[in-house]
């Protein structure tokens, strides 16, 4: 009699314990999707899910006048399709206008869904490319030595618009895949030098650029 209860006493123990650690890892994931909110201005809804990829093939993008087929979801309502060139505005954003010596511009990307519909779009660093450019003269691209690069599926609400919230830091310098680690890259010359910032996002390119002032 006694070992039947030690055994009972120890499975009601394990089962305690198992879900112990489900409900632990559940607030740990809700913790870091608060926290961490790397898309700012999306309306209750558009819930972006973030995933990690080490694939070297990215996320295939759409394309303008691809016209995706919805599908039905289990209770009949059109399922969210992927977005179109053709309803998605993409805007360079810099921190500033004019940046004292010294001081590193920081980019953002700023998506509009001018769509009647919600869409789907990979919005992670895997699909973002900044470019810094004086003239016809290309100075910096933020793929050259990009680290790490992640993918987020997020979902863009019709008639809204997003914000990148953690900017890409462009150093002031020239860049190139062969010098990455080179400490002594050329610097783009200030004295009011104008540059400009322009960004594709998944294959959308933005209209237009943003000028940036190097003093």
């Amino acid at each position: 009699m006694t070992r039947s209860s030690a055994a009972v006493y120890r499975r009601r123990r394990l089962v305690v314990v198992g879900a112990l650690i489900v409900l632990l890892a559940a607030i740990g994931v809700g913790v870091w999707l608060f926290i961490a909110q790397p898309w700012a201005g999306a309306e209750p809804g558009a819930d972006p899910t973030p995933s990690s990829t080490t694939s070297s093939s990215p996320t295939t993008a759409p394309t303008a006048g691809e016209t995706p087929t919805p599908e039905s979801t289990t209770d009949g309502t059109p399922a969210i399709v992927a977005c179109k060139a053709t309803d998605i505005k993409v805007t360079a954003v810099a921190d500033a206008d004019v940046y004292p010596a010294g001081v590193l511009p920081q980019l953002s990307i700023s998506l509009t869904n001018n769509g009647k519909t919600d869409c789907t779009l990979d919005v992670g660093s895997t699909m973002q490319v900044f470019t810094v450019s004086s003239g016809d003269d290309v100075w910096w691209r933020s793929t050259d030595c990009q680290e790490n690069p992640s993918s987020m599926i997020a979902t863009l609400v019709a008639g809204t618009t997003v914000t990148s919230k953690e900017p890409v830091t462009w150093d002031r310098t020239r860049s190139s895949v062969e010098t990455c680690a080179d400490e002594n890259r050329p610097r783009a010359p200030g004295g009011g030098s104008s540059y400009h910032v322009a960004v594709s996002i998944g294959g959308f390119e933005s209209q237009g650029t943003q000028q940036i002032l190097l003093e």
